[in-house]
């Protein structure tokens, strides 16, 4: 059986960065093998890589689109970024759509996009955190630029593919 696969949403390089910085601040370093990121499906069958490419570069042919980062969100041990798109609910529920006889239960009740800054620490850690970013929060909007395709190693993931958004392919 092949490592399962993930999908997420690539956001622009500036958002990345400032994400990136969040979630290097305040995820345990010993967990954090992963930049920020937007995840959409947690665990696709790795056997079927060929056409999960295929759907995602399908649906990568569409211009970018603009994500609201709406608030913060507290996760009981953790802290995370709330995100809101018309275009990102309708992209995923068109991918759910094709991948569905492949969906776990987790993806079946995927609904509130986020990127997650902090997770598995103590409560109180966690409840500090985000009322400090709670306060300081200013909303935004950020460039959702393409999908991303990754394989799950136990903990980190290895990049597969991207696909940008206005067209281009994931290679094989």
């Amino acid at each position: 059986m092949s490592a399962p696969l993930i999908v997420t949403l690539l956001l622009d390089d500036a958002a990345q960065q400032r994400f990136d910085r969040l979630r290097a601040a305040h995820f345990p370093p010993e967990r954090n093998h992963l930049q920020a990121h937007v995840t959409l499906f947690h665990a696709l069958p790795g056997e079927h890589r060929a056409a999960v490419g295929r759907e995602l570069a399908a649906s990568a042919a569409r211009p970018p689109f603009e994500v609201a980062v709406t608030g913060v969100r507290f996760l009981g041990r953790g802290v995370a970024l709330d995100l809101a798109s018309p275009e990102l609910l309708a992209l995923r529920a068109d991918l759910a759509d094709a991948f569905d006889p492949w969906l776990t239960r987790q993806d079946r009740q995927w609904s509130r996009p986020h990127v997650t800054v902090q997770n598995k620490v103590a409560p109180d850690t966690a409840r500090a955190l985000h009322t400090e970013l709670a306060a300081a929060f200013v909303p935004e909007t950020v460039t959702a630029r393409g999908l991303g395709l990754w394989r799950y190693l136990g903990g980190p993931w290895a990049a597969e593919a991207e696909a940008p958004f206005g067209g281009g392919a994931v290679p094989g």
